[in-house]
């Protein structure tokens, strides 16, 4: 051994062979915790490596969710809202194409679908595929990242639909605390309601859309449908398609190439069917009445809905009308309400005129046929001819006009709304009688898009003549009013951006017109502002008042 002799020492000898051996021993440790350290690098990496393998071996989905029909029911928002949860807690689901063929619903139902959806594309790609999306069915669409269209898909509707509050008859038995307890809402200020609904419509739009929409909001509030292609160039889809071409972005966004595609409300409404049987389908929404959707919905309900002509809520809107004669006292003076000619005027809608009339000592009778009402001609100061739906004869007109000629006044009014005509005639009955006397009804309703006192169809007339019947009057509110034409009688007009439902141009409509004939022929494109709680808003009490006067000044 080196280092070794003959000379020494068996105790060195000894102590170097110790040594030695404590050396060996330090190196067959140290090479275990190595082979031991390594051991368990490596069976984390495998452990890793099989997770990482298993995880892009699984197989990943693709979540269809259809919205189809109108949204009316909690179930079917319950529906809905499971489908995006199974979405949202399922990691085999990469992303979800939302398929849209639907005309909206209530409104609450719509705004919790679409914060769901909202809630799914913060965590996975969600992109739509539109066959119809109207209404709310729109407002949902826009929760998406990209939107793919038909070319003659119809989109857009953006607007809403209310349901008003109705009249509390009280009841001494059953009381309530508020005087909105059991209405809910202000008959005069449910409009502004609706109003700020319709903004959280368009902010939703233009949310989603940001830097897309090439469209003001003006222009959205109209509530427009516009064909696939349209609504592409509006800026309101993003590109023409199928649901095979959302399926592909939804895949490359989410970074797989192979998946499986599941329906998740027909996954989820399994599942609800095992738990509770006889989960039915809804009935088809062009069926749908105002009667049904109140039967679901009971007034004041707001919705974001689109309903076609023949299912529209205002074609079956039940008007309850208080018919007959009515005298309001024996004053000196007598004003006649005509009712022979099917008018849709009822006490109700001139309870407020009445109560005027009687305060100047006027008395006011409906009178339910013609021969009533011209048995009285002769002693009445005045004759209201509002509404009617029957045409006036050669005869009759004669009459009413000898009428006026000796010095009384006539008033004819004609409202638009669906309560006071009758279609197909509309205004041909009043104008059976007023173009006689050189005024002409118009067809269509106007509305104004920038000035309006809560809703585009309340306008506002700031425009008068020097007349009796304006004397101090500045300003009115007109509620779904129509225009007139009267050669050069008018006395009261629109602002020059009210627009003709059925004209669809801009223009200073004249809403009020009087002809003079000894007596006086007083003509009102509108019934609704002389109706409390109408009457009340700007000069529309004066202009009540006013013509009040008139009807009543040549009583002797």
């Amino acid at each position: 051994m080196a280092g070794v002799t003959s000379d020494t020492p068996v105790s060195e000898l000894r102590q170097t062979g110790v040594e030695k051996g404590f050396s060996f021993s330090s190196i067959l440790k140290s090479r275990r915790k190595i082979l031991f350290l390594s051991l368990i690098i490596i069976l984390l990496f495998s452990t890793a490596a099989y997770f990482m393998i298993g995880f892009a071996t699984r197989p990943s989905m693709i979540g269809v969710l259809e919205v189809k029909g109108a949204l009316l029911t909690e179930d079917q928002a319950t529906l809905y809202s499971r489908a995006i949860m199974e979405a949202m807690l399922n990691e085999s689901i990469r992303g979800v194409v939302l398929k849209v063929d639907s005309p909206g619903g209530y409104a609450d139902l719509v705004e919790q679908v679409y914060l769901g959806l909202l809630e799914l594309k913060s965590r996975k790609p969600l992109v739509a595929s539109i066959t119809m999306a109207l209404s709310g069915g729109y407002y949902v669409s826009v929760s998406s990242d990209y939107i793919y269209a038909h070319p003659s898909s119809m989109v857009g509707n953006i607007g809403v639909i209310g349901v008003g509050p109705q009249i509390l008859v009280p009841s001494e038995t059953v009381l309530e605390t508020g005087v909105h307890k059991v209405t809910g809402y202000s008959r005069l200020l449910f409009p502004f309601n609706l109003s700020r609904a319709l903004d959280n419509f368009v902010n939703a739009v233009e949310r989603g859309r940001r830097g897309r929409l090439r469209l003001p909001p003006n222009v959205l509030r109209r509530g427009s449908i516009y064909m696939g292609s349209e609504a592409l160039e509006a800026g309101l889809v993003d590109e023409l398609g199928t649901v095979e071409n959302a399926l592909k972005r939804v895949a490359q966004e989410a970074g797989i190439v192979k998946y499986s595609v599941v329906d998740l409300v027909e996954s989820v409404k399994n599942k609800l069917t095992m738990m509770k049987p006889g989960v039915e389908e809804q009935d088809s929404w062009v069926n749908l009445t105002v009667a049904k959707l109140n039967e679901i919905h009971p007034p004041p309900s707001i919705y974001y809905l689109y309903l076609p002509t023949n299912a529209s809520p205002y074609s079956s809107l039940t008007i309850t009308q208080t018919f007959g004669g009515w005298v309001g006292g024996e004053g000196r003076g007598l004003v006649l309400v005509d009712k022979s000619h099917g008018n849709l005027v009822s006490y109700w809608d001139l309870e407020v005129l009445a109560r005027e009339l009687v305060l100047r000592n006027t008395s006011i009778s409906f009178a339910t046929s013609w021969s009533s009402l011209e048995s009285k001609l002769d002693s009445a100061a005045a004759v209201i001819i509002a509404a009617p739906t029957m045409e006036y004869s050669e005869e009759q007109v004669k009459r009413l006009r000898s009428f006026v000629e000796t010095g009384k006044t006539l008033v004819i009014m004609y409202d638009p709304a669906e309560e006071y005509v009758r279609i197909p005639d509309l205004t041909w009955p009043v104008n059976s009688l007023s173009t006689r006397f050189g005024i002409f009804f118009n067809s269509g309703y106007l509305y104004d898009e920038e000035k309006y006192f809560g809703m585009y169809r309340n306008i506002y007339v700031k425009d008068f003549l020097n007349h009796t019947l304006t004397i101090n009057v500045s300003r009115i509110v007109l509620f779904t009013p129509t225009s007139i034409c009267s050669a050069g009688k008018g006395v009261a007009w629109t602002f020059n951006t009210t627009f003709s439902s059925v004209a669809e141009r801009a223009n200073k409509y004249e809403v009020i017109s009087v002809v003079n004939l000894n007596g006086v022929v007083i003509a009102i494109g509108d019934l609704t502002f002389m109706q409390e709680p109408y009457c009340y808003v700007e000069d529309n009490y004066k202009l009540l008042q006013n013509l009040v006067y008139i009807m009543t000044s040549r009583v002797k």
